[in-house]
């Protein structure tokens, strides 16, 4: 079946299988493969996109789903050679280790700095409970989305 959609701000056209996974069509078709397949249930968020500015679970959404969407993975955030400040707080306050996960979260504290640009510490952590990390405790990812919110306030 033929789809259409916008991906990291570029008009897409392609033919899918209909029982094609949006991360497989970004991954195999797309080549974007800063979206990961971690648990394929929708359990870990290392597959999380933006999916018309919402965090979803691609491995959960069939591509077919997101014609006439907007999609934007972690590789549409940045502008060249400048970081979002999402990603540029992850690598300030060493909130990657692995770096597995790393996508899923940066993309949905950025769905949250959109819709709060001033969480609390626990508005953050709800907004993240999707995403699961082996590596870190999560104290250092806070951290990052607490500074990211702070570059995001002073660059406004």
């Amino acid at each position: 079946m033929k789809i259409k959609l916008q991906v990291n701000r570029r008009a897409v056209s392609c033919d899918v299988d209909p029982s094609m996974r949006l991360l497989d069509l970004l991954r195999e078709e797309l080549h974007l493969t800063g979206t990961k397949e971690g648990c394929g249930e929708g359990e870990c968020g290392a597959c999380t996109v933006l999916l018309d500015g919402r965090p979803v679970n691609s491995c959960l959404l069939l591509a077919a789903q997101a014609d006439g969407k907007t999609v934007l993975t972690v590789e549409g955030l940045s502008s060249g050679r400048t970081l979002h400040p999402v990603q540029q707080a992850f690598v300030e306050k060493g909130a990657v280790q692995c770096g597995f996960c790393t996508p899923g979260f940066i993309l949905s504290a950025v769905a949250l700095l959109e819709a709060n640009p001033s969480p609390s510490d626990e508005e953050i952590l709800t907004a993240l409970e999707g995403n699961l990390c082996r590596c870190t405790g999560y104290t250092k990812i806070v951290e990052a989305v607490r500074y990211a919110a702070a570059l995001k306030r002073e660059a406004s």
